[in-house]
């Protein structure tokens, strides 16, 4: 711990002695901290926004390129593109995490977890990662915090977009889209096919329990539609459909699947009264995986989640507003492995006041949900805000979340454990940020206690509840222009330490990187624009005994794009420009050194 600390008061000095010389980006706002739209400057939570402009000039292939190296995120993935892909908020189990698309909950039910590595980042509007927990909003799962994907909306003149690409690796992209509207209505249409022949995903049998020395290819297609409309009462009405479908190819007894993704939703908002708005969501998500070995089929899981929410906004006074609401979901399984159980419904009762008196901001939430398999559970979150008169904001935060038990760990055939009980969290965290002339800064401190964790017991074969862990770090962005550079940086710094007696006692979580450094450099010159991106991620252990090490990596991507014409861009990138050989996985590969063309017509 004495290096952690160390770290910390580094990062801190490193901050304080920065300069630079910029104008700060516009505000933009979020929904997802409190379920109403804020500023994010306004927000009492920590939060980073991606939007489309961010995504094509990075240039990603996928999210988890995309997602890297963003605060309190570590990524673990077992072989490529395509294959699985896990995301670690803060230091939490990667299923202590909520991620919706357009306000919808997706996920499998049977694992808990959302396949990041199908859905298209050709098909994204903008992302927020909200980090610290949720679940006085939004239920279980977000112990570690919200991950809320929108996808592409029409606006202004109708205009078509047109992309294709080539790379390392067979790697190939193709995709078309058409979008526009009105000031009263919006409509945006668009399919995205992309994969490549990919490497060898597994190069040991202790990995993946066989040999075989192959490329793995992976292939995607997909296509979504978003409309809405504006009636002159003000009513809002906006549907949203997306779906992804995938091929991937592995190393083990399994070696192939076919994967649906699929979300479908509408929203419906409406004011009966000057100061009360409604909103009506509902939705349904689909997570479906057909696995082969070769070409002979053999398993299936197929999984919905229906959610709908009616939530109320009451202007009590300027600067002062009541959320109440009410959510509903059920989740369903239809699978040739037999599960004990095959559905679960959960309802859930929450509230929120926010108010605002003078440079003090105040959040209290509180939510009861009823479970049908855990009962009645209640989680609070309180947090408070203040604004100095140079810009400096200082907020602090206290809140508490739960996660049910996945179908995998309750009911798999052989390998679990009914009689588990609901994870539960605490989380304090303090935050400082600003926005002055010459950028923007922030810096956050956390401390999260998870009761009753679940990890996978190797000597019983199954997962069980282990008393505790905890979770400390600290996060810090820095951004801003200098010598005509654009400059963005962020610093994870985190101890996941498993608190239990035992002889795990003081280790470190699996898969979990305790030090996290992104830095984006970026220069616009002329019709021309070129950018790098430097990515390092510390050591981490591969299973809970800390037996297994995975060393510390880091890599270089560059970037490059040519306006050769209007509305006409010619895009570059190479990933791992140094070919560095590293795993977030044991016994998985990584791509090394790769690169791709794109050519866009974007009006």
């Amino acid at each position: 711990m004495n290096a952690f600390r160390l770290k910390t008061l580094l990062t801190l000095s490193t901050l304080v002695a920065v300069e630079a010389a910029a104008a700060p980006p516009p505000m933009s706002l979020v929904i997802t901290p409190t379920r109403t739209a804020r500023t994010v400057d306004a927000s009492l939570a920590a939060v980073t926004v991606i939007d489309r402009a961010q995504i094509e000039r990075q240039q990603p292939r996928s999210l988890q390129e995309l997602l890297t190296g963003m605060p309190g995120v570590s990524l673990s993935n077992s072989g490529g593109v395509g294959q699985l892909t896990t995301l670690s908020l803060r230091g939490t189990e990667p299923d202590h995490l909520l991620v919706l698309v357009d306000g919808v909950k997706v996920g499998s039910a049977t694992t808990g977890m959302t396949a990041f590595q199908d859905l298209p980042v050709e098909q994204i509007e903008r992302i927020e990662i909200v980090r610290g927990p949720r679940s006085s909003l939004y239920g279980s799962e977000a112990i570690g915090g919200v991950v809320q994907i929108f996808t592409r909306k029409g606006r202004g003149p109708i205009k078509p977009t047109v992309a294709l690409g080539a790379g390392s690796q067979g790697g190939y992209q193709a995709s078309a889209g058409v979008s526009g509207g009105s000031d009263a209505s919006w409509f945006s249409l668009n399919a995205n096919g992309f994969g490549n022949s990919g490497d060898n995903a597994c190069y040991s049998s202790q990995g993946c329990f066989t040999v075989e020395p192959d490329k793995d290819g992976y292939h995607n297609e997909s296509a979504a539609l978003r409309a809405g409309h504006r009636f002159a009462n003000g009513a809002e009405l906006d549907g949203h459909w997306l779906q992804a479908v995938g091929e991937n190819e592995y190393d083990g007894f399994y070696n192939r699947s076919e994967v649906v993704e699929q979300v479908v939703g509408g929203s419906l908002r409406f004011a009966p009264l000057e100061p009360w708005l409604v909103t009506l969501r509902a939705g349904r998500s689909r997570d479906e995986s057909d696995n082969y070995s070769g070409q002979t089929f053999q398993t299936r899981f197929d999984t919905l989640r229906d959610s709908g929410s009616w939530q109320n906004d009451l202007t009590l006074h300027p600067g002062q507003l009541l959320t109440l609401g009410v959510d509903w979901q059920q989740d369903r399984i239809d699978s040739t492995t037999l599960y004990d159980q095959t559905s679960r419904r959960n309802e859930g009762l929450f509230g929120q006041y926010q108010g605002q008196w003078g440079a003090h901001d105040l959040q209290l939430s509180l939510r009861r949900d009823d479970n049908e398999q855990y009962g009645h559970h209640d989680t609070a979150t309180a947090a408070w805000g203040y604004g100095f008169a140079n810009g400096v904001r200082l907020f602090a935060s206290h809140g508490t979340a739960f996660k049910a038990a996945n179908f995998n760990d309750l009911y798999y055939p052989g390998y679990s454990n009914p009689d588990l009980r609901p994870e539960e969290s605490a989380s304090s965290e303090i935050g400082l940020g600003s926005q002055p002339s010459w950028g923007r800064w922030s810096l956050n401190l956390f401390d999260t206690q998870i009761d009753e964790l679940i990890l996978f017991d190797f000597s019983q074969s199954r997962p069980v509840n282990i008393e505790e862990a905890r979770i400390r770090g600290v996060e810090a962005t820095l951004g801003g222009e200098l010598a005509d550079w654009e400059l963005n940086s962020t610093l994870t710094l985190q101890q996941p330490e498993n608190r239990t007696s035992g002889a795990n006692e003081g280790n470190i979580l699996p898969r979990r990187a305790r030090q996290m450094v992104r830095l984006d450099a970026d220069r616009a010159l002329g019709a021309y624009r070129f950018g790098v991106t430097l990515n390092g991620a510390g050591r981490r252990y591969d299973n809970a005994s800390n037996s297994r090490e995975l060393g510390g990596y880091g890599t270089v991507d560059l970037r490059a794009e040519w306006l050769f014409a209007k509305a006409w861009r010619l895009q570059g990138r190479i990933a791992n420009l140094l070919a560095h050989d590293y795993e977030t996985a044991k016994f998985y590969n990584q791509p090394g050194q790769t690169w791709f063309l794109t050519l866009r017509y974007q009006p």
